[in-house]
């Protein structure tokens, strides 16, 4: 697998529901801005990403 840029993540709020953030930050450790939020998604979304990791990984196994 490749070394991903430096990323740091956190939860957050929108329109009233909690999401979870993955953003890339700069060797500082401070979000950058010009890039944003690599993906951000809420709680029912994360249910399904975690019952689908296995498919997932082989997705980014076989395509990487």
């Amino acid at each position: 697998m490749t070394d991903l840029s430096p990323h740091k993540t956190m939860t957050d709020e929108y329109k009233g529901n909690k999401i979870f953030k993955i953003y890339k930050v700069d060797d500082e450790g401070n979000e950058i801005e010009k890039y944003g939020t690599i993906v951000s998604f809420g709680v029912t979304k994360a249910k399904y990403i975690l019952e689908n990791i296995e498919g997932i990984k082989e997705f980014v196994k076989e395509n990487s």
